[in-house]
């Protein structure tokens, strides 16, 4: 029984010398070389700075020359003192040397943990000090986007703008570029910060925000309308759906029967002018309001005043009363006629309104003109005998 317990303890006892040990300071021959931090973690192409300490336990100053053994293939180790490049230390007893150890990890070095052995050999001593740094992988870049209100509605006037958040999940800063796959008939751009861009840098683990606006052409049918937008940086993109609801809109157009645009009315007269208004437009035209401005003095008045539907391809014919100013002078005005749907902007249409004056102040003129010459022919048989 007693030799079983002494197989066991002598089993536990190599276990425990093979095992793990932790940096520490390593003293050989009259020399002590250490590091506070021996273990370091670092990002690709990032350089490490270990500060190493030297102390001499013997009683005779003495150089020590450094070198390092086991650094990874690919990677870049200096000794620092001073400012300078070093290969080599003087250490006094009693008195502590520093020196700094740089360590260039490269940029494709696999995320691993890498260790090596700095060596320190002066006269007659020696020692070893082991350090190690992680190197933590960078994500590559990963895009997100994201749309607050992926589906609008407007009519085939409205900008459809979508607030779109777009992100960099990765460790590496990217440049994305953006693109958008509309349907015919619209227009996509990209706005960040007010201005209008086609790509922009987005740093490791940035976030920004962009607008993305879908401006339809005027005459665009009403319907559901998918927009594909991609963003894509590197290897790497993301995509988003938005929909653009446009709704029908009414399109107005104002003239005579004839098409002309002019007609003649006389001083102090209200005259009779025949309207046409049609609705060239996606959807009724409905509650069309018609109003007029006109010269001072004038007055201006529609029967009827307010057309509650125009159908789409119909039309609807409108009485324009206009009566010029009583002492409106003879010659060409300009007359702005409006049409103005519930849902919708306004269309108008000028019209020459040519003014005359009334034929029977003619007659009247002559009539007194004629008088006159006959008083003053009388007046002149008469007393020009005397």
């Amino acid at each position: 029984m007693r030799r079983n317990w002494a197989v066991i303890f002598l089993l536990v006892s190599l276990i425990a010398l093979t095992g793990p040990i932790p940096a520490r300071a390593q003293e050989g021959q009259g020399l002590l070389l250490f590091s506070d931090y021996p273990a370091r973690v670092a990002e690709l192409g990032e350089t490490v700075t270990f500060n190493l300490t030297l102390r001499l336990t013997a009683s005779t100053p003495q150089t020590v020359y450094l070198d390092v053994q086991g650094l990874p293939e690919g990677w870049e180790a200096t000794f620092r003192g001073g400012g300078n490049v070093v290969r080599a230390v003087f250490v006094e007893p009693g008195k502590d040397a520093t020196v700094s150890l740089r360590v260039v990890v490269p940029e494709n070095a696999p995320g691993d943990t890498y260790r090596w052995t700095v060596v320190a050999r002066g006269e007659g001593s020696s020692a070893q000090f082991p350090l190690e740094v992680t190197v933590a992988a960078k994500l590559p870049p990963r895009l997100s986007l994201s749309v607050d209100l992926p589906t609008l509605r407007g009519s085939a006037t409205t900008t459809f703008r979508y607030d779109a958040n777009l992100k960099n999940e990765g460790d590496e800063e990217t440049t994305v570029n953006l693109q958008a796959s509309a349907p015919q008939g619209f227009l996509v751009s990209f706005r960040y910060i007010g201005q209008e861009v086609t790509s922009l840098p987005v740093g490791a683990n940035e976030s920004k925000r962009i607008s993305i606006e879908a401006r339809p052409y005027a005459q665009i049918p009403a319907g559901t309308y998918p927009i594909e937008v991609v963003a894509l940086g590197g290897e790497s993109e993301a995509r988003v759906s938005l929909v653009a609801e446009v709704t029908g809109q009414p399109d107005l157009i104002i003239r005579t029967p004839d098409e002309r645009l002019s007609t003649q009315v006389y001083t102090g007269r209200e005259t009779p002018v025949q309207l046409v208004v049609q609705n060239n437009g996606s959807a009724p035209a409905l509650n069309v309001e018609l109003s007029a401005s006109a010269p001072s003095g004038w007055s201006v008045r529609f029967e009827p005043e307010r057309v509650l539907e125009i159908p789409v391809g119909q039309r609807v014919e409108i009485t324009m009363h206009v009566k010029p100013a009583d002492k409106a002078v003879a010659g060409d005005y300009m007359l702005t006629v409006r049409a103005r749907p519930q849902d919708g902007g306004y269309e108008s249409a000028d019209f020459r309104i040519t003014v005359l004056t009334s034929t029977l102040w003619g007659v009247v003129g002559i009539l007194l003109i004629a008088v006159a010459v006959a008083v003053v022919g009388w007046a002149v048989m008469r007393f020009g005998r005397r």
